[in-house]
């Protein structure tokens, strides 16, 4: 194993691309793609599935690729402490893994935010359910998660920095336009199909511990279907399969079109908080720690 093969590793999957990397790398492409295949020969493992149209990693290169991306980083910083112009700063890269809510809603505007301040940074965004975000960061496949709720998992810091709220959304029908002008209780509940998301999903945690909440608990509800994205379940309400619980920053642009109606499951509203999600044994690059503090500083501890 070599250097050159290692940045050859981290160019790809950067670009997902091996011609593009060759470039780059002003190498052929037959010579990258000799790299890749003698490092995974030594290590023993295929580290990129390879269609004609798509250049992707598989699990054992999204387990090596954060280490093999330090190497490359170090390799640039120890170069440039002796170049006579060190104001050119090396490139650097932030894996981020967010669940649906966080990465729609939340994560571009904290991109921007960081690429505005730090143009020298690229970031690889994976998108998951929360508990694959956990999965992400225990295993080091990710630098930084962003999720809907906290998984219980050993080593991982969670730092609050956005305050969701959970609503009831249901058909916009003359039948649920009644249920919201009785401001009654919430006992109809237990008559509706309800769509959800995932198995996974902090969104769907969240709001079963809050229906919990209200008496009705996971095994009396009729779920008639999950989906995998909030925007499928906005839909399947919509077109009157079912009613949903899900965030109402999520949902906000279809109950203003009047696509669905919304309902406060408490009186004061039912909040949850999105979370920062660190290692606590693997030290922060960084680029990690100051994408961390404007995180706190755009929306501050919640």
């Amino acid at each position: 194993m070599n250097l050159k093969q290692i940045e050859a590793f981290v160019k790809i999957a950067n670009n997902n691309s091996f011609s593009r990397t060759a470039k780059e790398l002003y190498l052929t492409q037959p010579t990258v793609s000799a790299y890749i295949t003698n490092l995974e020969a030594e290590l023993g493992v295929q580290l990129f599935a390879r269609t004609t149209k798509s250049v992707d990693l598989t699990e054992e290169g999204r387990r090596i690729y954060l280490y093999a991306r330090e190497m490359v980083e170090l390799s640039y910083t120890i170069q440039n402490m002796f170049r006579a112009d060190r104001k050119d700063e090396p490139e650097r890269q932030i894996v981020v893994s967010a669940s649906t809510l966080p990465a729609q809603y939340l994560l571009p505007r904290i991109l921007a935010e960081f690429s505005r301040r730090y143009p020298q940074t690229r970031f690889r965004v994976i998108e998951s359910d929360s508990e694959g975000v956990i999965a992400d960061i225990v295993d080091h496949k990710a630098d930084l998660g962003f999720v809907g709720t906290a998984v219980p998992r050993p080593n991982c810091e969670y730092v609050p920095f956005f305050q969701d709220e959970l609503v009831v959304v249901t058909p916009n029908t003359d039948r649920y336009r009644q249920l919201r002008e009785a401001k009654g209780s919430m006992d109809w509940l237990l008559e509706e199909a309800f769509v959800l998301r995932e198995d996974g999903s902090g969104t769907r945690r969240e709001a079963l511990a809050y229906l919990k909440e209200l008496g009705i608990e996971e095994n009396r509800l009729r779920i008639v279907a999950n989906f995998a994205n909030s925007d499928a379940v906005l839909m399947s309400v919509r077109e009157g399969i079912g009613i949903s619980v899900i965030s109402r920053l999520a949902a906000q642009e279809s109950i203003r079109r009047g696509d669905v109606l919304d309902f406060q499951l408490a009186e004061k509203g039912a909040f949850r908080r999105i979370y920062m999600v660190t290692s606590q044994i693997r030290p922060a690059s960084d680029a990690v720690q100051k994408m961390a503090a404007l995180v706190k500083k755009l929306y501050g501890n919640v």
